[in-house]
């Protein structure tokens, strides 16, 4: 199999493979992220009382994913070449019920998904 590095960035996780471990520096950039997590995604949510943060696209999940937070992708869209594009919704440690559920109900309501054999690519 050939492997795609520069496509996938899969040369950072090679790159961290030959790391010996978490460091000072690492400490506290894990240390930031939590306080901007707590201070920054969680007080909005939990602030406003919202069970999800809707996002378009997928880019948001990563985010969701270095803070540990859980998220759902799903299609909303096609552009012009019939390539599709989706929809991110977020949220806090323990809503991934609540995700699912958000998640099937915007599926249900917008009947966008097309099978991988009725794309026109």
């Amino acid at each position: 199999m050939q492997e795609k590095l520069q496509e996938y960035g899969q040369d950072i996780f090679i790159a961290a493979e030959a790391t010996n471990g978490i460091g000072p520096r690492e400490k506290q950039a894990l240390s930031d992220m939590a306080k901007w997590s707590r201070d920054g995604f969680e007080k909005v949510m939990t602030d406003n009382k919202l069970d999800a943060i809707v996002t378009p696209g997928h880019a948001f999940s990563q985010v969701l994913a270095i803070g540990g937070f859980p998220g759902i992708s799903v299609p909303a869209g096609y552009d012009e070449k019939g390539v599709p594009f989706g929809i991110c919704f977020g949220g806090l440690t323990g809503t991934e019920p609540k995700l699912i559920e958000i998640a099937y109900a915007f599926e249900q309501a917008t009947k966008v998904r097309k099978n991988p054999s009725d794309w026109s690519l």
